[in-house]
């Protein structure tokens, strides 16, 4: 299992990958699932990879021995937008998918793939997107300004408080981080270190690029804060009028 964050905001873009992968209790470890592409001045993409960790790298093995080509349909270098972008991705989960998709089958294994892909291209707006297993996707909107792939249920409770297109992108990142605590302390099978990277709009550049490990002191105490903040606001939730009836 693991979890991958997105948000498509008016200030820019968050995205935040978990780097745990486990085949049961006994064989747990660490692979990277966000991958940067950026052509300086042109244009950045971020991809978060969640599934079966073959296919995924399959996936991203692909796309990067072909940034050299000129080919829209083969390049991510060479896409006119970011919807075509997805579409790429889409069509790179397919191809995967034709070469493994029954040996996996033959195997009792499942051909289980989900990408988080955003960016931005030199003047076009910047766009986030949902890749599936079967390479269709869908878009984040403005009343639903972020995607998540992997373990998504605990962490989607603070995210829809929280967050709107307005938001700006430093307390989008708090808010994505306190959203990876709230997983971590449901599912084991997610943990850092957790990769970050923040993309303001119209730079076509990450301004934080970054590894958060456990013992990272602003990891640390942003989670022992929002677990006492919890704690201290439940305490003073009044009493609910029938609590008095005998």
């Amino acid at each position: 299992m693991t979890y991958c964050l997105g948000m498509r905001l008016n200030a820019g873009m968050v995205f935040v990958a978990d780097s745990r992968t486990n085949a049961g209790v006994d064989s747990v470890a660490t692979f990277r699932k966000c991958f940067v592409f950026d052509d300086p001045d042109d244009r950045i993409i971020v991809i978060l990879t969640a599934g079966n960790l073959a296919v995924t790298q399959s996936v991203i093995s692909l796309l990067e021995d072909r940034l050299g080509s000129s080919d829209p349909e083969r390049s991510l270098y060479a896409c006119e937008s970011m919807y075509e972008v997805a579409r790429l991705v889409g069509r790179t989960v397919r191809e995967v998918y034709v070469q493994d998709g029954e040996h996996l089958k033959e195997h009792g294994a499942d051909f289980n793939a989900s990408l988080i892909v955003g960016g931005q291209i030199r003047n076009r707006r910047m766009r986030l997107f949902n890749v599936y297993s079967a390479g269709n996707f869908i878009e984040a909107t403005d009343d639903t300004p972020y995607m998540q792939i992997g373990e998504t249920k605990y962490g989607k409770p603070i995210i829809e408080r929280v967050l709107t297109p307005q938001t700006p992108l430093i307390e989008a990142a708090k808010c994505a981080l306190v959203s990876f605590d709230s997983t971590i302390k449901g599912n084991l099978s997610v943990a850092p270190p957790l990769d970050l990277v923040i993309c303001p709009v119209d730079t076509l550049r990450a301004s934080v690029r970054t590894r958060i490990n456990d013992n990272d002191p602003y990891w640390q105490g942003l989670r022992k804060r929002w677990g006492e903040g919890l704690r201290n606001l439940f305490s003073k939730l009044p009493d609910p009028s029938w609590a008095q009836e005998e």
